[in-house]
């Protein structure tokens, strides 16, 4: 083999290695078809633990739906994912009325699910941030 064939088979080889070397090596996770638990919500700077004894839950389905229960009301809406970006169209709620801390856990954590927010996922513990520094905390059960 000359050297012009030489370079022209190793030059697509050295364009990718460089490209993949120079990534940062992390790929946005894919939320579809996951579960996760409420931990914490609120304001980043003072975080509120979710109610403790109160089954919580948020499913990002494969369909793009996304539907669960942040401590008294049954919810479910459309999401979208782009990158670590997630955009949620208008949410559907049961309406009934429930003790506190549920309601106040409910109203802020359903009202992080609006709009587009952004997201990251450290190992199985998610954060979506929402406007105005609030946060969602959630973990995998």
């Amino acid at each position: 083999m000359n050297k012009k064939m030489h370079f022209a088979v190793l030059l697509p080889i050295i364009a990718g290695l460089l490209l993949s070397a120079c990534s940062s090596g992390t790929s946005t996770p894919e939320l579809s078809d996951t579960n996760w638990k409420l931990v914490a919500y609120g304001p980043a700077s003072d975080l509120i633990t979710a109610a403790d004894g109160i089954e919580t839950s948020i499913k990002f389905g494969a369909d793009g739906q996304v539907s669960g229960n942040l401590g008294c009301n049954g919810f479910g809406g459309e999401y979208k994912q782009t990158g670590a970006q997630l955009t949620f169209g208008p949410m559907m709620s049961t309406m009934m009325a429930c003790p506190e801390p549920q309601m106040s856990q409910e109203s802020i954590s359903l009202s992080i699910l609006n709009g587009t927010v952004d997201f990251r996922l450290d190992g199985d513990k998610l954060t979506i941030d929402g406007s105005g520094g609030n946060q969602l905390i959630l973990v995998r059960q």
